[in-house]
């Protein structure tokens, strides 16, 4: 696997974290019946929706971009309380998913959990297709929130990182 890296997330990268996280809804916003136009103000409303809820609720958290060989991939948001360690989001643009790099990404962060006797969590919608992916590496719900499920990796659980 080529080099993946992660650097803070800076002001010039508004337009690449947009593109990431639209990446990550344009399927499912396609099937609106919307013009592309209305498609993208909606994602862009979303996104803005989104940046700023986590700024607000998770102060001090790391906000940073996932670089595979130095090229822009995506975004990897996380805090690091006392007693766990919340992975807010992990997201990659369309053209870098299914080579391992978020497979990666998660192993670092288990592996840091671990380390530091820390749970690892994380809230994923109940029909995201990487849910089959968290819980091989070991994570279980541990909460039903409706359209999200709290998945919990505790720092001895077995699964393969």
């Amino acid at each position: 696997m080529e080099s993946i890296a992660l650097r803070p997330v800076c002001e010039e990268d508004t337009e690449l974290l947009y593109a990431i996280y639209a990446g990550t809804r344009s399927e499912e916003v396609a099937q609106s019946g919307w013009t592309p136009e209305q498609q993208a103000e909606f994602l862009r409303m979303q996104f803005q929706a989104q940046d700023a809820h986590y700024r607000k609720h998770y102060p001090g958290a790391a906000f940073q971009v996932v670089l595979q060989s130095g090229v822009p991939a995506g975004r990897l948001y996380v805090a690091r309380w006392a007693q766990e360690i919340r992975i807010m989001d992990i997201a990659l643009l369309p053209e870098y998913r299914g080579r391992g790099i978020g497979t990666k990404l998660l192993g670092d962060l288990i592996e840091e959990a671990a380390a530091a006797g820390k749970s690892l969590t994380i809230h994923v919608e109940r029909f995201n297709r990487a849910l089959s992916l968290y819980e091989r590496l070991g994570f279980r719900p541990v909460e039903d929130k409706g359209v999200y499920y709290l998945l919990s990796r505790d720092p001895g659980a077995a699964g393969c990182a």
